[in-house]
């Protein structure tokens, strides 16, 4: 491919930002190209198993940082493919967080109420249903009950997903082989494709220059769709506008590595990371107990069902109350956790002396893992995350052939975060002890550090350009022409499942982003129908 090629819009990452900004501006009318590092699989490419290869290995990424590792997506539709499509909105106290600075850490422009016509938007185009207690899985109507015995309230969770299609197998976050999760590759990536959006997996884009006319010049590298360690050609991509939709541990490399060319970037780039405050809380359930206490069985077991659904599907909101102080406010969220990394993580609870998450105790615990139930704690954490120097190429150093990797993220706790997580742990523990029903203890940060699944913030939208990279029309500060629409926008953690936030603000951005490419003398237009919806149908790759 030669470097001579050129687009109105290049847009890195295919992602919820990077697809709702391509479907938009190629239905408006714009030349668009989206560079996605990972590979393109559809439905019948997603395994049910987690050997080396497999879609599991190839879809994920995992960077392990310094006190924090991120699991991310890695392939055409980003975080939707092995996401668990869980899509509520934030609670409106969030846009009025200050994170203990005194100021509020969200634009003006942006609340609750101005960013409501946005999350409509985007539930049309998945489109997101409310599940009913006629869906919730046995895992899930266990939490309601441990929850509502305890004095709790607990709800079913919205969701993208299509209840007709699932099957309960619990392979969502690996990807949905049965069509039934409404990740980007139903709505708004096919709706890109039908208006001539070009879209070219295994391309990792690694720094940005100008060009002598004003506008930039992407460079990328072939990855090898087997082993991902090795690089193939390089190419590079002109364009008028650039779109960084890397993901919230991708995209401050990029720009980190783009000062060599494009000059200082603003402060905020790299900073204030959050991994949403997350946090993994793993109960063993007393069988006896569950039938006893709760009056539960299925199949003559009281329980037995830790494998047996889908991802979350009841939380309990009962913390989310703006009255409560600041990092005092949580969600607390039933989730299946697959294999693997949880086992790993997973405390024996009640283990005194000694490490907790191996040894005899680990041992007998395991045995039953059946008879686990996790809870997915999100917290307000304070921002505490900060990459260093980049890679040389990619987001990470790359440890093995797929998947795993170390990244320059370094995060440390402040007083904040950790009594925001000692108090989601305290409240695990209220409802999942009485009477006996269970013991429990919140995965380890001993071997990785904490950990997130929503990576947020790391080069984010706000007023005050000393802590903000990004101005409120997600354009970065002093580089006219780029734009910022992943999580990385997100100015702070959101105390649940952020991607329909990700999404509305990535939407919201549309607007000045069209207006930007007119000011370029690009004939575009803003006003896009729904991208299809539930009738899409299924993107296949090329």
């Amino acid at each position: 491919m030669s470097a001579t090629e050129r687009t109105d819009v290049l847009v890195i990452g295919s992602g919820f930002g990077g697809s709702i900004a391509a479907y938009h501006l190629a239905a408006g009318g714009a030349n668009v190209v989206v560079l996605e590092r990972g590979p393109w699989l559809s439905g019948k490419d997603f395994d049910h198993d987690y050997l080396l290869g497999s879609s599991y290995t190839r879809v994920f990424d995992f960077v392990a940082g310094d006190g924090m590792s991120v699991l991310g997506g890695n392939c055409v539709g980003g975080g939707s493919v092995v996401y668990f499509a869980a899509l509520p909105r934030a609670p409106r106290f969030i846009f009025e967080r200050t994170g203990g600075t005194g100021r509020r850490l969200w634009p003006a422009s942006i609340t609750r109420d101005t960013l409501d016509p946005w999350y409509d938007r985007v539930s049309e185009s998945i489109p997101v249903t409310q599940q009913s207690w006629d869906d919730v899985t046995y895992a899930g109507g266990l939490w309601a009950a441990a929850c509502n015995h305890s004095g709790h309230t607990a709800n079913p969770v919205p969701v993208g997903v299509d209840n007709a299609k699932c099957v309960n197998c619990n392979w969502m976050m690996a990807g949905c082989r049965f069509d039934a999760k409404r990740s980007l590759l139903f709505n708004y990536l096919p709706g890109a494709l039908a208006h001539g959006a070009q879209i070219r997996p295994l391309h990792e884009v690694q720094q940005i220059s100008r060009t002598d006319d004003g506008g930039y010049r992407v460079h990328y590298k072939i990855v090898d769709d087997e082993d991902y360690r090795i690089y193939h050609e390089d190419g590079a991509i002109d364009a008028k506008i650039v779109i960084v939709a890397a993901g919230a541990g991708a995209t401050p490399p990029i720009l980190q590595r783009s000062e060599a060319t494009l000059g200082a970037m603003p402060p905020g780039v790299g900073r204030y990371f959050s991994g949403n405050g997350e946090r993994l809380y793993t109960a063993v359930l007393n069988d006896d107990k569950v039938r006893d206490v709760l009056g539960l069985s299925r199949n003559g077991k009281a329980y037995g069902a830790y494998q047996i659904g889908k991802g979350p599907v009841v939380a309990c909101w009962d913390y989310l109350d703006g009255a409560r102080p600041e990092f005092s406010r949580f969600s607390l969220e039933q989730l299946y956790f697959p294999p693997g990394l949880g086992t790993i993580l997973a405390q024996a609870p009640g283990v005194t002396d000694g490490p907790t998450w191996f040894g005899p105790r680990k041992k007998e615990m395991l045995k039953r893992w059946q008879d686990w139930l996790i809870i997915f704690q999100m917290t307000e954490d304070n921002n505490e995350g900060v990459f260093g120097p980049p890679p040389p190429a990619g987001n990470a150093f790359r440890i093995s052939q797929q998947m795993l990797g170390r990244g320059p993220l370094r995060y440390v706790p402040t007083e904040q975060t950790l009594r925001g997580w000692a108090e989601a742990d305290a409240a695990c523990a209220e409802i999942l002890s009485k009477d006996g029903l269970a013991e429990g203890a919140p995965w380890t940060n001993d071997v990785v550090g904490a950990y997130t699944v929503h990576p947020l913030s790391s080069c984010r939208i706000g007023d005050d350009p000393a802590t903000s990279a990004l101005d409120d029309r997600h354009e970065l500060r002093g580089h006219p022409g780029i734009f910022v629409t992943d999580g990385s926008a997100v100015p702070t953690g959101v105390t649940v499942n952020p991607a329909l936030t990700i999404a509305a603000l990535a939407e919201r951005a549309i607007p000045g982003i069209v207006q930007a490419l007119r000011d370029r003398d690009v004939d575009v237009t803003y006003g896009a129908p729904t991208p299809g919806g539930g009738t899409s149908s299924p993107m296949t790759a090329a």
